[in-house]
């Protein structure tokens, strides 16, 4: 709890964008492995939107290939959901996710608040 903070979210029109961040904690006994954005919608299951791992290539739901990408900033150890051509059906909570490393506990996943995503029509 409270190892990530999320921002970005809100309203918006369908067809337009929002940036979300998370940023991670920084220390020197921390690696942050994969980081990646899911999100929930009401009555809905939660479901991945794109996840990037370390040094890696960015995976995407199909939902949102050509539209969304996820980017990070290794030096802030911050992940970023640049969300373009926004629609109805995107919107939903959405969450930051963590694999992080602490030096002698081993790795942990890690969730963040969530934050709120709503593109009217």
């Amino acid at each position: 709890q409270g190892q990530l903070v999320e921002s970005g979210g809100g309203l918006v029109q369908a067809g337009g964008s929002l940036r979300l961040s998370c940023a991670g904690p920084g220390s020197i006994f921390i690696s942050i492995n994969s980081m990646g954005w899911y999100r929930q919608a009401a009555g809905k299951q939660r479901e991945l939107v794109a996840t990037i791992p370390k040094g890696g290539s960015a995976n995407y739901a199909d939902s949102v290939k050509g539209r969304f990408t996820i980017s990070r900033d290794y030096t802030k150890n911050t992940v970023y959901l640049q969300m373009n051509s926004l629609r109805p059906e995107d919107t939903a909570l959405y969450y930051c996710n963590a694999n992080i490393y602490i030096l002698g506990q081993g790795s942990t996943d890690y969730w963040g608040q969530g934050t709120q995503v709503t593109v009217s029509s």
